[in-house]
């Protein structure tokens, strides 16, 4: 298992940070996803045999907002 560290930019309210939650967690391969709207980062456990960091960057940005 990775685990990786997030900053995520575009979030207006805790709704946004559910919003990131969800799809990252149904990304085939996250086993956690942690999503902290105040400190604006997020926090990802994921097989890296089944999903690339790359591919929770997209899905995020697909949403609207910045993953960095």
């Amino acid at each position: 298992m990775e685990k990786i560290e997030l900053k995520l930019e575009g979030m207006h309210c805790g709704s946004c940070a559910i919003g990131i939650q969800m799809i990252a967690s149904a990304l085939d391969g996250v086993s956690s996803a942690q999503v902290d709207y105040n400190t604006k980062k997020g926090v990802f456990e994921f097989d890296s045999a089944k999903v690339s960091k790359e591919k929770i960057i997209k899905a995020i940005e697909e949403l609207g907002y910045k993953a960095t």
